[in-house]
Parts: C-alpha cells; sequence; structure tokens
C-alpha cells in the first residue's frame, strides 16, 4: 500500500521510497515521560541492488531498521544488500518473518524454530549479533484470511523504540527525508527535527548551497 509510484504497482516491487505511519500504544518507560501514545512512521526501502541509492537515502531518516524475509525463502542476495546498509546506517535491527501462512500450521512452529536458529547463526557474524527479535507475520495470506503476526510485531517495535536523544534548545537542523508538491500549497518537506524547535506558522529560512 506504500507503493504509490505506477510502476511498482505495475510490477509488485518497490522502486522509491514509500511512506506510512500508523499509531500504537506508548511502552510504559515512555508513559513515564507523559506520552501516552507513539506514532510509528514506516519508510519501505527497496531490496534491489540496482536501486541501492535509494535505500542508502531511506536509510538516514531510520531510527530502527526491520529487515523482511520470505520465511519459505531465506536470505536472499537484495536481503544481504539491505543488512550490509543497516550495519552502517542503522543501531537497532529486528527481523519480520513474512509468508509464514505458507507453512503448513501443524509444522509451521517446528519449522519457523528451525529457520530462525539457521538465521541467528548468520545474523551472529554482524555487528547486531544472534540475540535479535523475531516477529512472524503474514502480511497478506493467500487465502484472502486476515492478517497474522501483526499485533504480535507492533509489540516487538513497542519494546524496541528507543526515545531519541534531541536538545530543544540548540540551533533548529531539520533532516528531510522527502518533497511532496501538494496543489494550491506548493512543496511540502517531510522530515525529522534533530535540534532546536518550531511552532506552526512560524518561517523557516533554507539558506542557499554555500552560504
Amino acid at each position: 500500500s506504500m507503493d504509490k509510484h505506477p510502476q511498482s504497482q505495475e510490477r509488485g516491487i518497490t522502486l522509491d521510497l514509500g511512506f506510512s505511519s500508523f499509531l500504537a500504544d506508548a511502552p510504559e518507560a515512555w508513559q513515564e515521560q507523559g506520552y501516552s501514545t507513539l506514532q510509528f512512521c514506516l519508510v519501505d526501502c527497496p531490496g534491489h541492488a540496482s536501486l541501492i541509492r535509494t535505500v542508502i537515502g531511506g536509510a538516514q531518516i531510520i531510527d530502527l531498521c526491520a529487515l523482511v524475509i520470505d520465511a519459505n525463502k531465506g536470505i536472499q542476495a537484495q536481503t544481504a544488500e539491505c543488512l550490509v546498509v543497516a550495519e552502517i546506517l542503522a543501531n537497532q535491527l529486528i527481523i519480520v518473518l513474512n509468508k509464514i501462512d505458507m507453512i503448513p500450521e501443524a509444522k509451521r512452529e517446528k519449522t519457523l524454530s528451525s529457520i530462525k536458529k539457521k538465521l541467528k547463526v548468520a545474523f551472529g557474524a554482524t555487528k547486531f549479533g544472534s540475540n535479535l527479535p523475531f516477529a512472524c507475520v503474514s502480511a497478506s495470506p493467500q487465502d484472502g484470511a486476515a492478517p497474522i503476526g501483526v499485533d504480535s510485531l507492533i509489540d516487538v517495535l513497542r519494546s524496541k523504540v528507543n526515545m531519541p536523544q534531541r536538545d530543544s534548545t540548540g540551533p533548529f537542523m531539520f533532516s528531510y527525508d522527502h518533497a511532496f508538491p501538494i496543489k494550491g500549497q506548493g512543496t511540502v518537506l517531510t522530515g525529522t527535527v534533530l535540534s532546536g524547535a518550531v511552532k506552526p506558522a512560524q518561517l523557516v529560512n533554507f539558506p542557499a548551497l554555500g552560504e
């Protein structure tokens, strides 16, 4: 649903960064800081070597990486490529095993346990180590049934998300990730405030390169 590009929809693959978000109850530690709800912003990055620049562009704004692996195929070439980028630009990683509905239910638990064991050995050679959190899901089951394991995935995200360290009193620094042309509004930038603060209707000056 995050693939808005016509070619992405036609070919069934991600060609550009896709953006979406959802709300979830804040973990207890966050609630103690006065937050009752968290908004998770999802950035869908393409997993193809020819689009590695787009992947890196997305990784710049990511606090936590969720590496999606087909439970029936395991680590593929593009999976390894995304893992290399994650090692460089991300500090946290969770593994999402997708398409588990294709594993017979009677054998699913045992099969997934075996898959996790093998993957932990592979990830043990990375900076993330072998003790990684796993979420087993089926985002779009073949029989058209409701998604499997999404609530468990959200629980894993809630348990691993850390509160960003921001200096609200420092100079205003805004890392923008995308620009959207909105009819009647002009160009709208989305991104993350790294330091400082800004209020609605406040003007922000963008200096030209070299100034």
